[in-house]
């Protein structure tokens, strides 16, 4: 008996859905678990502890206030990276099992505890160090949990749509939370130690709403077995991943987050005795970056994401070569943070999305811990070394290495670009069997 086109009644034969149509309704399926009161969590969530990562940006004037100077803001950035190569193995060894959501939610707690120990600190003295760990590890299990909770609830196709979501709250945070804390500070007398404290009470409160949104928004079945093989070989997954595009996402972003930790960690010192205010770069990083990725993001994600990567870099080295001139005042500052923020603000997700669609099914995840390692060794290592350049060689030599490490990662866009070429020409002109 022939299948009839459409139903008659309960009783009649279905005509079988094509290959099309049951990636619709796949796709679809996958777009209801993303959905909700889960998704404002983890938005709110991500917005309150990228908030608490955002004051580390504030630690120099913290040290000032105990006698200190940006060597000891390097200190602490260091045992951060530290903490780094804690969380984020961690995260890639039991992620899948117990799910992103959780350990994010541990993480925003570590990082709760990094700052209530900041606050406790009257002088200088070790302990500095272990509170940078504990910031480190926490924000580490949380940069890398969180994406993956996302990314293991969408498809490929969706995925760069959730990550520019994602990452448009995250930062807000990170650009946001200093200018407001500045405001704090500046405009109703707060010290920084009462800051760090209502920090921490932030990332508790970012801690439950994680938490919240792995129980309200549960983990498809096929991403929990999959996940749970793939995350015990992550550290032997650089090995096939060297062979791949993949391998250059994870190289840009260290070097990208050298020029983002750079410019927005030492802004109090790029503008002392300059009679500028910090906060503003940083409230103009974050609003161009949060807009940008509203409204520009979804033309970026139907564009040649290689091409686009290029030209966000270039603007991302312009934006730091416009510093140069700071001299000329706060329109300097202005331009300077649209530029970053266009250009690293959005750069950020195409090469996230570029290492875990380029990379083998197999090896998804031990790219995306390797692409936060890479990062958290710009963020947290850049600033030791940043530190030294400002107290012994000026801002100056400081901005030049930090245009330098811009100039890096476009030639490494570059020589990306050209590699994937080559391969569609060998592709095209192989002989066919």
């Amino acid at each position: 008996m022939k299948w009839l086109p459409f139903p008659l009644s309960k009783w009649a034969y279905q005509q079988p859905l094509s290959p099309c149509d049951a990636f619709r309704v796949k796709r679809r399926a996958e777009r209801q678990i993303m959905r909700g009161i889960g998704v404002a969590l983890l938005f709110l969530g991500a917005l309150l502890t990228a908030t608490g990562y955002g004051a580390t940006f504030l630690l120099t004037e913290h040290f000032r206030n105990l006698g200190g100077s940006e060597i000891e803001t390097g200190r602490v950035l260091a045992g951060a990276m530290v903490g780094t190569f804690v969380g984020v193995p961690l995260i890639g060894w039991v992620g899948a099992r117990f799910g992103g959501a959780r350990l994010a939610a541990i993480g925003s707690v570590l990082v709760a505890a990094g700052y209530l120990l900041l606050a406790g600190i009257t002088s200088l003295s070790s302990a500095i160090v272990i509170a940078g760990f504990m910031v480190g590890c926490g924000w580490g299990m949380f940069y890398l949990a969180a994406p993956i909770a996302v990314s293991e609830r969408v498809s490929d196709l969706d995925r760069g749509f959730w990550f520019t979501r994602f990452g448009a709250f995250q930062m807000a945070g990170i650009g946001g939370g200093p200018a407001l804390a500045l405001l704090f500070v500046n405009m109703f007398g707060l010290s920084t130690t009462s800051l760090f404290r209502l920090l921490a009470l932030a990332c508790l409160c970012a801690a439950a709403c994680l938490w919240a949104f792995e129980l309200t928004t549960p983990r498809p079945a096929r991403t929990l077995a999959a996940g749970t093989r793939a995350s015990k070989d992550w550290v032997r997954s650089i090995i096939p991943l060297a062979g791949t595009r993949a391998i250059y996402p994870i190289l840009m972003v260290g070097t990208g987050a050298c020029v983002f930790t750079g410019m927005l960690t030492f802004q109090s010192s790029l503008v002392r005795d300059s009679g500028l205010d910090a906060s503003l770069y940083f409230t103009t990083y974050a609003l161009v970056v949060v807009v940008a990725r509203f409204t520009l993001a979804p033309a970026i994600n139907r564009a040649d994401g290689n091409r686009m990567s290029v030209l966000l870099l270039i603007l991302m080295s312009a934006g730091v070569l416009t510093y140069f001139a700071i001299g000329y005042g706060a329109p300097v500052q202005v331009v300077s943070g649209i530029l970053l923020g266009l250009g690293y603000g959005l750069v950020y997700t195409v090469i996230q999305t570029q290492v875990v669609n380029d990379a083998p099914d197999a090896h998804r995840t031990g790219a995306l811990t390797w692409f936060v390692m890479s990062y958290f060794v710009g963020i947290f290592g850049f600033p030791a070394i940043g530190g030294w350049l400002i107290v012994h060689w000026g801002t100056q030599a400081f901005l030049a290495v930090v245009l330098a490490c811009a100039l890096i990662e476009l030639a490494l866009a570059l020589v990306r670009n050209r590699s994937r070429a080559s391969n569609d020409d060998a592709a095209l002109t192989a002989p066919r069997p």
